[in-house]
């Protein structure tokens, strides 16, 4: 178990925003930031370095990535020809735990991890459990005949909680889903205001 799912119920309440859009999310039942000079914390005010990093511990929060992680993201992200704000997001958006959950197979993006960690999902009719495999457009992924019936899998399908974005064509009824194309950033739902140029700044440094 990582860090940050340990610590998932206090990410949203450090940054100050219901990071997952969750009406469970501890945001929303303590708004002050966890610790013992927390009212304080609500108060201070930000220079450029420090909206940068808040700028990437929010979007690094967001899909449950370690610092190696992310940074290891971001390098290939500026490899890629084109903007690499744009580049960044749509990495993101390819790793097939991210997938599993922007199709409403799980709850959360660290349920949609643990199904894919406990090889519960196929990619192109083969078992794949590893979270940060990319998907390409035309990739077909799915949680396996059996793990349908999960609990965890039924409560996400059932309750739609979220809006599929339009990179992806999904069938819930069957746990199956199409990866048409890589993602924008403007299209991709997220819950919070995400700031990808300032995180290339933050890097830039």
């Amino acid at each position: 178990m990582t860090k940050i799912i340990k610590a998932k119920f206090k990410i949203s309440r450090r940054l100050g925003v219901a990071l997952w859009g969750s009406a469970k999310d501890a945001f929303h039942v303590r708004k002050l930031p966890p610790g013992q000079h927390g009212e304080a914390a609500t108060r201070k005010k930000y220079s450029d370095y420090g909206k940068q990093l808040r700028a990437k511990q929010q979007l690094k929060g967001y899909y449950n990535l370690t610092e190696k992680q992310f940074r290891a993201v971001y390098k290939e992200a500026v490899r890629i020809k084109g903007d690499t704000s744009e580049n960044l997001i749509g990495l993101l958006e390819r790793r097939l735990d991210a997938v599993i959950y922007r199709s409403n197979f799980a709850p959360t993006i660290f349920s949609a991890r643990q199904l894919v960690s406990h090889k519960h999902v196929i990619v192109n009719g083969k078992k794949t459990n590893i979270p940060s495999y990319l998907v390409a457009a035309g990739d077909v992924v799915e949680i396996k005949e059996k793990s349908r019936q999960l609990p965890i899998v039924l409560e996400a399908t059932q309750k739609k909680e979220r809006d599929i974005p339009a990179y992806l064509e999904a069938d819930l009824d069957k746990a199956k889903v199409k990866y048409l194309r890589i993602a924008n950033f403007l299209d991709v739902p997220y819950p919070v205001l995400m700031e990808p140029n300032l995180i290339v700044e933050f890097y830039s440094r």
